[in-house]
């Protein structure tokens, strides 16, 4: 039986843009579903590009390593409301604006992700080659999204309580620098 909805289409230009990302980012298969997320979310939210904060999203639901970098208790929640929160509430004066990278070289080849989110993800793929691994962990591009200070991600850890540096200390320390 055919549906009478008709199938609509991403014909927008944010779904066009966010479209590639996963295959662009180079981060692996492990990584490849936290950018899938991410783009979902910039598809559904009207966005132009995945920032910080879609990636933050996508990596607290699906990475234990990155929810208990958070520590115990109520934080991964509050942030996940945060996070849920940005399509109605306080991400709204995000809507239409890139997520700038300020003075950092801009990534070539990371299409779809804001500058700032394609300067984390190559910091995440940096930590990754210097702990001689090559395989980009979720706690990696953790490290690199609460690392800068102009991240959606950012701000966001902070409106919900937590330290970006302590978050990023204790990434470092579990693993090992």
């Amino acid at each position: 039986m055919r549906s009478r909805i008709p199938r609509q289409q991403a014909q927008w230009p944010q779904a066009q843009a966010a479209r590639g990302a996963d295959d662009d980012a180079g981060l692996g298969p492990e990584l490849a579903e936290v950018v899938a997320g991410a783009r979902r979310r910039v598809v559904r939210g009207g966005d132009r590009h995945i920032d910080t904060a879609h990636l933050l999203h996508s990596l607290l639901e699906s990475d234990p390593e990155v929810r208990a970098a958070f520590g115990e208790g109520a934080t991964v929640a509050r942030l996940l409301g945060y996070l849920v929160q940005r399509s109605i509430g306080y991400g709204l004066r995000w809507q239409g604006s890139v997520e700038e990278s300020g003075a950092l070289p801009v990534v070539e080849g990371a299409s779809g992700f804001s500058p700032l989110a394609a300067v984390c993800v190559e910091r995440a793929r940096e930590r990754a080659a210097r702990r001689g691994d090559g395989v980009v962990r979720g706690t990696d591009l953790l490290a690199a999204l609460v690392a800068e200070p102009r991240a959606r991600a950012v701000e966001v850890v902070r409106r919900a309580g937590v330290e970006p540096g302590e978050v990023g200390r204790g990434v470092d320390a579990g693993a090992g620098g």
